[in-house]
């Protein structure tokens, strides 16, 4: 037998039952659908069709055995099934989807993968994260890994799998709290130094990061209709961090204040002027080769297509090995454009805006210690003026 219950204005429960159990008592399956198409719902004829359409294809599930209740799936299953597709892939960036990808399957899922939702407790949790000790992972990956599996079992409880988050009320590991990296003038000068000596499209990348703060995946998807020449600069108007199925995944920038203009020195547009003209020379030499379409992304793989999201950062341990600049990530990068305005006294406001970032209050959390050294400095400049009465 299958049955349909409405349960509210746009949501019904399919009912079907697969035969008794021992107590002899029938075994009933349900599975909740909601409805959001406001013309289906409005539709009697073919809502009914719709929902006895499901109806069917929920009992073939269940009579068939391939229909695991939810609550009972393990939870790898849930993750992989239900959580992956129908909740991260659409509200979390790409990037995003593949690091917690990352941190599920070589960490979670061997620990515990195999338990069913319904069984994870709190001390299961404590006992995952009190073995990561032994690791040698940083606290701040620790906090990390807890997030990823909270928002895997914070979902099932929204979709009231499991009546509560066994994780609620348990202590978030310590993550300590990370100065960002960063050249000083002298070293940053060395780096700008040693970047002119490499190929002319690193030169334009690694001084499009370390001049105009610009981020790694903002880099790698401009296209030449983001420079403007008159203006002096480039739009950042999306992003490209990562692939999936090997195609690159470009998109909107991490927030709506990462769109912007940046403006940079004249010297880099010079070379920005030079690095088209070659660029232009490379299109035409590859020809029917060409597999970039009608897009002109500036770091291309040699045939159009965007570099691999990777080999940007691959390439900058090289240049920093090669002349033996101190080690920084590429992000470093970034940090070492703001830190060097500050340092010459350019507002934060200005740097804000500049770097993309949402709010006020995320710039000046980053660069506090920064700031903090310079108005030292500014009360030190106000020495010459001790009274010959005060003593040192």
């Amino acid at each position: 037998m299958a049955s349909i219950e409405k349960r509210g204005t746009r949501s019904w429960r399919l009912i079907v039952e697969a035969g008794y159990g021992p107590d002899g008592k029938r075994i009933k399956r349900t599975k909740t659908i909601r409805i959001e198409d406001e013309a289906l719902l409005k539709t009697t004829k073919k809502l009914r069709e719709y929902l006895q359409t499901e109806l069917m294809k929920f009992k073939a599930e269940v009579e068939s055995g391939e229909y695991i209740a939810p609550e009972r799936m393990s939870f790898e299953a849930f993750a992989r099934k239900e959580w992956l597709p129908k909740h991260a892939e659409k509200n979390m960036s790409p990037l995003t989807v593949q690091n917690y990808m990352n941190h599920l399957e070589r960490v979670v899922f061997p620990a515990i993968g195999h338990k069913r939702l319904n069984e994870i407790r709190p001390l299961h949790i404590v006992a995952m994260m009190d073995s990561l000790d032994k690791t040698d992972l940083s606290g701040s990956t620790k906090l990390y890994i807890f997030k990823v599996i909270k928002s895997v079992l914070n979902q099932a409880v929204k979709w009231k799998l499991v009546p509560r988050n066994p994780m609620d009320g348990l202590e978030r590991p310590r993550a300590e709290k990370q100065r960002p990296r960063y050249y000083d003038q002298d070293v940053a000068q060395r780096a700008v130094e040693a970047i002119i000596q490499e190929p002319m499209r690193w030169r334009v990348y690694f001084l499009g990061a370390l001049l105009g703060g610009l981020r790694r995946g903002e880099l790698n998807a401009l296209e030449w209709p983001d420079v403007d020449f008159a203006a002096g600069g480039v739009f950042v108007r999306k992003s490209y961090s990562t692939t999936k199925d090997g195609e690159p995944v470009i998109k909107e920038p991490k927030t709506e204040t990462s769109e912007r203009f940046v403006d940079f020195p004249e010297w880099y547009m010079d070379l920005l002027r030079k690095y088209r003209a070659q660029w232009n020379e490379e299109r035409l030499a590859v020809g029917t080769k060409w597999l970039g379409g009608e897009r002109q992304f500036l770091f291309h793989r040699g045939d159009g297509r965007p570099i691999y999201p990777t080999t940007p950062a691959h390439v900058w341990y090289r240049i920093m090995e090669k002349h033996g600049l101190p080690r920084i990530r590429l992000h470093d990068l970034r940090h070492t454009a703001a830190t060097l305005l500050i340092e010459a006294g350019v507002d934060l406001k200005t740097i804000q805006e500049r770097l993309g970032h949402s709010k006020y209050t995320t710039t000046a959390d980053i660069y506090a210690h920064v700031t903090e050294r310079m108005k030292k400095r500014t009360a030190d400049h106000l020495e010459k003026f001790r009274p010959q009465s005060v003593p040192n």
